[in-house]
């Protein structure tokens, strides 16, 4: 009696084209792809993943070659490499292009693959990882020739992808020059990352734009990442591959696996009751005076779990992830080192999408409050500010998460009364730095007092009397005797405070109606 299988003829064939597959396009192109500093497919999914977890699907797809006797003499794999593995032991699914078959391009792919991916992540409720690096749409024009027929453009798959934004979280890494519909895939995501130097992102690229005379550029002048972590089309910046799977891990960290779950507490390592006396200085008595916020949210939530989005956009608006007593929670607050903290058109789109993030995955939202009002200007009118605001005004409205405010400093105009809901109860206290009302002194005077400063001998003089008699007016204790504002405490008590809403809010993150809330990209 033998061992041996009687199908092992078909076990090493099956090797054998493994083997294949694990070649990609070739030792010289894999050679060349490492010299460009950037990692294989493989060796990314391998970086990314927990180790040993990755189960490929499809490993032997792809266009083989045979000879005339029906044997195969080689396979070029299909350039689109996926499966499913782990992150700190929760299962994702992860799909990546191969550059070094035909650059990533579609006509070196199998579609169905990038769709079965999208599908696997719906359909199981699992977040999906994309690793992006090639056009990934309808292939160069070498079809023409090699079809010898052209096609009505259509998006494979798009339902699930545009389907997944709704159910699983979904991150899109630009590791190289991407163009086209994997342009849009990469930006069709909730958390979007490009590598310094190495990515690149545009809908045509370079030898398109400079053949149709448009203008002359590169890669780097047409798509670098200083473009589009600005223009807010990617949400942030690295400087290596590996810095790259680091903020996917981290980011994941803080989410559900779908919206049929809730995000994760981790074991809390933070003291609840930590009073810092950093925070009896964070806000100067100088109004105009700025200061450094995040300071203040790293004193305030867990140590170490931080997770700045965003940073390099619309960057009057700070959002971002981290941990309250264990708990996941979505950061809103604004930086009065970029236009005081008022909300830009750029600002108000972050804030908007940002929302969407908090509600789609039930985390709650704690804002800290310093919002001057809409910037204002020629440049702000021009841009439409008040239409961008006004619907980050109604993803806030619309939004159904537990939400508590805290107002630091400033609360003004209509874009100040977006702190919150105020239809709803929210958890809301002030520091007694806080300051409201309909317009900020500066240019509220000028606008409500006009005839007086005009008629005056000395306008300096009235105005610098009228600004010392409202402010006694502007005390946020006499607000807080009507109970306007519910409640103004020392700062040094509002990590306690916001970790007993962390704890309040917990069980009260359920969604309202199933199926969880839409999310934009």
């Amino acid at each position: 009696m033998t061992d041996e299988s009687p199908w092992q003829p078909e076990l090493d064939e099956l090797e054998r084209r493994r083997s294949l597959a694990k070649n990609m396009g070739g030792t010289e192109k894999v050679d060349r792809h490492h010299a460009n500093g950037k990692l294989t497919v493989r060796e990314r999914i391998d970086a990314l993943l927990d180790g040993g977890t990755f189960t490929e699907v499809g490993q032997l797809t792809g266009r083989a070659t045979y000879d005339k006797d029906g044997t195969l003499t080689d396979v070029m794999p299909a350039n689109f490499v996926m499966g499913r593995g782990r992150i700190d032991n929760r299962p994702v699914v992860v799909g990546g292009d191969d550059f070094t078959v035909r650059g990533g391009a579609a006509d070196a792919s199998i579609f169905q693959k990038q769709v079965m991916a999208e599908r696997m992540a719906h359909d199981f409720g699992l977040p999906i990882v994309r690793l992006v690096d090639g056009s990934g749409g309808g292939g160069s024009v070498k079809t023409l020739e090699t079809d010898r027929r052209s096609f009505v453009p259509f998006n494979p798959g798009w339902e699930w992808v545009v389907a997944n934004l709704g159910r699983v979280p979904v991150v899109s890494l630009c590791l190289g020059s991407v163009a086209g519909l994997g342009a849009a895939r990469v930006v069709t995501s909730h958390y979007s990352l490009m590598v310094k130097g190495t990515s690149q992102l545009f809908v045509a690229g370079p030898p398109v734009v400079n053949r149709l005379g448009i203008e002359t550029v590169d890669k780097e002048t047409l798509g670098g990442s200083h473009i589009h972590t600005r223009n807010g089309a990617v949400d942030d910046e690295v400087v290596s591959e590996e810095e790259a799977f680091a903020r996917t891990r981290a980011f994941l960290s803080y989410l559900p696996s779908s919206v049929e779950e809730l995000p994760p507490r981790a074991e809390p390592t933070d003291d609840p009751n930590r009073a810092e006396d950093s925070l009896l200085r964070a806000i100067p008595r100088e109004r105009r005076r700025v200061y450094k916020v995040r300071e203040i949210i790293t004193a305030v939530v867990d140590r170490d779990s931080w997770f700045d989005m965003g940073r390099h956009w619309g960057r009057s608006a700070v959002t971002g992830l981290a941990r309250i007593d264990g708990w996941p929670v979505a950061i809103l607050t604004n930086d009065p080192y970029h236009y005081g903290g008022g909300w830009t058109a750029d600002g108000s789109r972050k804030v908007e999408r940002f929302i969407d993030l908090a509600e789609t995955f039930r985390l709650p939202v704690v804002h800290l409050v310093d919002n001057p009002g809409f910037v204002i200007g020629t440049q702000s009118e021009q841009q439409a500010t008040i239409r961008h605001g006004a619907r980050a005004l109604a993803a806030i409205y619309q939004a159904t998460v537990p939400w508590c405010s805290v107002i630091i400093r400033k609360v003004y105009g209509v874009a100040g009364a977006a702190h919150q809901n105020a239809s709803r109860l929210s958890y809301r206290f002030a520091w007694p730095s806080g300051e409201w009302g309909s317009l900020p002194l500066e240019g509220g005077i000028e606008a409500a007092y006009k005839a007086q400063l005009e008629a005056s001998d000395d306008p300096a003089a009235l105005r610098a009397e009228i600004e010392t008699r409202l402010a006694k007016s502007r005390n946020p204790f006499k607000t807080a005797e009507v109970f306007l504002v519910d409640d103004i405490v020392d700062p040094r008590e509002t990590r306690p405070r916001l970790c007993e809403f962390a704890n309040l809010a917990a069980p009260r993150r359920a969604h309202s109606s199933p199926g969880g809330s839409s999310h934009r990209p």
